[in-house]
């Protein structure tokens, strides 16, 4: 019919906008029809996007916390911290949390491409320890990579053509695996991303690769089995400072006075 995208083409540049708030609010387990070809779209475009991890790659997982250790003479030993076992430093099975790639109880080994970029995954604290262990790819794996035009932000008035349709939708996909949640956030926020990653390791990939919201260097890539990697060192590491930036999202909004009010001076708004 006219006017009606072609056969794996994404129907508009909103078109994971709308799978997301299908899966979060209206039908998950069973989809509809509209989020399964959404799905089929997703698998179909994404073969351009998949590059291969080389077995002995070297990557970086952090974990909050620390385990301890006796040092000193026997007489007069002392515990001191020091850094999670290599089994410590691997997702439990059965116990995994809900995670951005994994559903509660199906681990996902979430590692980085640098150990700064795995530390600020778990959002540690001033004066916090992280273990960081460096893990080694045991075999070579494909993984679905969604970080190609991360820096992109695309927001149209009107549907571009099936290309930018297919860039804005991948570019949502990746920031959508970047997003930080904090565990307190609603477990339906991860979705989405649960189900997109579920598509993938079913279609034979190894894992996801996504950008980091944390800095501008490093990558994340969520590997579907843990036992693809093995753990080969790990150091702890103590956070000494945390110098957030900021900019602007929204422009101030001001508190209108009420009759008999006491004047008060005169408020412009504060620069961003």
């Amino acid at each position: 019919m006219a006017g009606e995208p072609a056969l794996h083409e994404f129907p508009s540049w909103r078109s994971f906008w709308i799978f997301q708030q299908s899966v979060r609010s209206e039908l998950r387990y069973v989809r509809t029809a509209a989020s399964e070809t959404f799905l089929q779209t997703v698998l179909e475009t994404c073969r351009e996007r998949v590059g291969t991890l080389k077995a002995g790659s070297h990557f970086w997982r952090a974990q909050l916390g620390h385990d301890w250790r006796l040092t000193g003479p026997e007489e007069a030993e002392i515990e001191i911290p020091c850094a999670y076992s290599a089994s410590r430093m691997k997702p439990l099975s059965g116990r995994a949390s809900d995670g951005r790639a994994n559903p509660r109880g199906i681990p996902s080994l979430y590692v980085a491409t640098t150990k700064e970029t795995a530390m600020s995954e778990v959002r540690p604290w001033v004066g916090s320890y992280v273990s960081v262990g460096q893990l080694r790819l045991l075999q070579d794996l494909e993984v679905v990579d969604c970080t190609r035009g991360h820096q992109r932000t695309p927001f149209y008035f009107e549907e571009p053509d099936a290309d930018l349709r297919k860039e804005a939708v991948w570019s949502h996909i990746d920031r959508a695996f970047a997003e930080p949640l904090a565990r307190s956030d609603n477990e339906a926020d991860y979705a989405a991303t649960q189900i997109l990653a579920e598509t993938f390791k079913q279609a034979g990939y190894g894992g996801v690769a996504y950008k980091s919201a944390f800095g501008v260097d490093g990558y994340n890539i969520a590997l579907f089995n843990p036992d693809v990697a093995r753990v080969v060192n790990c150091g702890l590491f103590r956070v000494k400072e945390i110098q957030p930036t900021f900019e602007a999202a929204d422009d101030f909004w001001f508190m209108q006075e009420s009759p008999g009010d006491a004047p008060s001076e005169p408020l412009s708004a504060p620069s961003s």
